[in-house]
């Protein structure tokens, strides 16, 4: 079992930066593939960047490719999205999750391959 709890979101104006933290409990930290998604209102969840295990391959959602940064400290147990260049669609619920069975290249931006999930930190991008 892994809790996982984001933080960092808030409001930021167009053009700025945010990191988001997702702090892990539980089972070992550096046994899972971590991944971002996010949802805004009336869409479906989106896949945003995914980092494996060892921190050694990092994934990203074209949309965000050049502008956000995924990282992990397994010492911390804690992932990290820095986002830079914020645009207004970026606007979402932000979500941190866990995969314990390593999966593909394509299979890790799925939602479903993801067995624990944090509660989401709102994102808002203003103009």
């Amino acid at each position: 079992q892994v809790q996982l709890v984001e933080s960092g979101g808030g409001l930021v104006q167009a053009g700025g930066s945010l990191r988001l933290s997702c702090a892990a409990s539980g089972r070992a930290f550096g046994s899972y593939d971590m991944g971002w998604f996010r949802q805004a209102p009336g869409k479906e969840r989106e896949f945003v960047a995914a980092i494996r295990r060892s921190g050694g391959m990092t994934y990203y959602a074209d949309s965000v490719k050049g502008r956000f940064t995924i990282s992990r400290d397994n010492a911390k147990n804690t992932v990290y999205l820095q986002m830079n260049s914020l645009k207004l669609e970026d606007t979402a619920v932000y979500y941190c999750a866990a995969s314990l069975t390593l999966f593909g290249a394509s299979d890790i931006r799925q939602a479903s391959i993801y067995n624990y999930w944090g509660q989401g930190t709102q994102v808002t991008v203003s103009s």
